[in-house]
């Protein structure tokens, strides 16, 4: 199905990594700067901050995730000023701001918006052809669906 609305000139990728993923983020940045150079970036603090030092990139920074930076881009992300996630987190660390970093990752899935946590998901995502497309996250406070008490229709494919 052809969509006559033109393509996005840039996407808005918010890029965060947790301690031990911040090499991760540099190399996988680095890596992929010149498909980084036609986006704005947003970040946390200290994942901003590396980025601009040592890649040069421009990027708009928030907070430090335990100080409420993971917050800040998941409001971002609710009021439709985001489109793409790369969250380098890091599953075999305890993270004193979980319940921050689950709330992040919730609101990413609830609004539609396509989510990288490792170098090889955010690989896939930044070369993706449908990265110049046209991409209609959801509204859950514009469509919220039917109410819990009536159930979804069921789609069977034969």
């Amino acid at each position: 199905m052809a969509n006559a609305l033109p393509a996005p000139a840039g996407r808005r990728i918010a890029l965060i990594a947790h301690d031990h993923k911040k090499q991760d983020m540099l190399e996988w940045a680095e890596y992929n700067m010149s498909l980084l150079a036609g986006h704005e970036l947003f970040a946390t603090a200290t994942t901003g901050r590396l980025l601009q030092e040592r890649l040069g990139l421009p990027v708009t920074c928030f907070r430090s995730g335990p100080f409420g930076g993971d917050q800040q881009i998941g409001a971002r992300i609710a009021e439709g000023q985001i489109d793409l996630l790369v969250f380098l987190w890091d599953p075999l660390e305890p993270q004193p701001h979980d319940p921050d970093v689950k709330a992040l990752l919730r609101v990413a899935v609830v609004c539609n918006i396509p989510i990288a946590c490792n170098r090889a998901t955010a690989d896939f995502l930044i070369s993706s052809p449908l990265m110049g497309r046209l991409h209609q996250p959801w509204d859950p406070a514009a469509d919220p669906g039917p109410p819990a008490s009536q159930p979804r229709p069921v789609t069977r494919i034969a």
